[in-house]
């Protein structure tokens, strides 16, 4: 287990962090421990990692948990979202080194786990648009909804049979009702 301090890290500081039980984040300097996804949680996970990849295999990466480098109200920041997808233009599929990603998403994915607010997910969400993440995604179980958050408009909320189809993702269409049952969540 790693020791998180109020000490203020350099982005060099934390990414010589050992690798330990927890999974950290680099925030306003500190590195926080980020909560351990629960069954429901690395399920949506799951499932969207695979739907991505079927779609993107040959565009990008989709991964989960992987950290990236960003940056926050100038400062470093590391998150580490639930899954991730990168194209092949913003990181070559030549790239293969066991570090975070060093370039910006094309599209973020946050899961709300139980305890987490849609309020502090959607202030994360504008945190990645301003870094140059194209798409934000916050899946809420609970609602059984995917909440799109873009850099130019309105967020909009899917539930249900509304199918998810975007022009940064051709070709990617499903709906939060068959994402809550590839998951296997009780009552989809």
């Amino acid at each position: 287990m790693v020791e998180t301090t109020e000490k203020q890290l350099t982005l060099q500081d934390f990414l010589n962090l050992p690798e330990g039980d927890e999974n950290l984040e680099l925030i306003h300097g500190v590195a926080v421990p980020k909560m351990a996804p629960k069954y429901f949680h690395i399920s949506i996970q799951r499932v969207l990692e695979r739907l991505l990849e079927a779609w993107g295999g040959k565009q990008g990466r989709a991964e989960r948990e992987w950290a990236v480098l960003l940056r926050r109200k100038d400062q470093d920041w590391v998150p580490l979202p639930d899954v991730v997808f990168i194209s092949f233009e913003r990181l070559p599929a030549e790239w293969m080194e066991n570090d975070a990603c060093p370039a910006v998403p094309e599209l973020v994915v946050e899961v709300i786990s139980p305890g987490q607010l849609f309020g502090a997910l959607t202030a994360r969400a504008a945190d990645y648009l301003s870094a140059g993440v194209m798409r934000v995604w916050i899946v809420d179980p609970q609602a059984r909804s995917l909440t799109i958050f873009y850099p130019d408009r309105a967020p909009v909320t899917l539930t249900g049979d509304q199918a998810l189809a975007d022009a940064l993702l051709p070709g990617l269409v499903f709906t939060p009702a068959q994402l809550f049952q590839r998951a296997r969540l009780p009552g989809a």
